[in-house]
């Protein structure tokens, strides 16, 4: 039986998903700790995505999108941030996210 490519190709794009999900929080942490105003401000109209090297060396790309969590009453803010590490993760990225009220409180919790 061929095991073609196990060895060569066995760890290429495969997440560490603890690390992958210590990235996940600290940026989670980072962007609750921001003012409702600067989180519309910097992601409603536009996603950002920027790379996270973690302490293993890898390189995760981060995307954070943020849109109002009912269109038809805009004021609750949902942010969206999900971790992949450019290999086959991307296709299913570890995500969270969460919603500020105008008031900075975070509804939900």
């Amino acid at each position: 039986m061929s095991n073609w490519g196990a060895d060569t190709y066995g760890t290429i794009g495969q997440v560490d998903n603890e690390e992958a999900k210590r990235v996940l929080d600290g940026v989670y942490a980072e962007l609750r700790s921001e003012p409702y105003s600067a989180l519309v401000a910097r992601f409603l109209h536009e996603s950002d995505a920027r790379e996270v090297v973690a302490a293993s060396g890898v390189q995760y790309q981060v995307e954070v999108q943020a849109f109002w969590d009912d269109p038809h009453q805009p004021g609750n803010l949902r942010v969206m941030i999900a971790v992949d590490d450019g290999g086959w993760r991307a296709f299913s990225p570890l995500s969270t996210d969460f919603i500020v009220a105008p008031d900075g409180s975070f509804v939900g919790e």
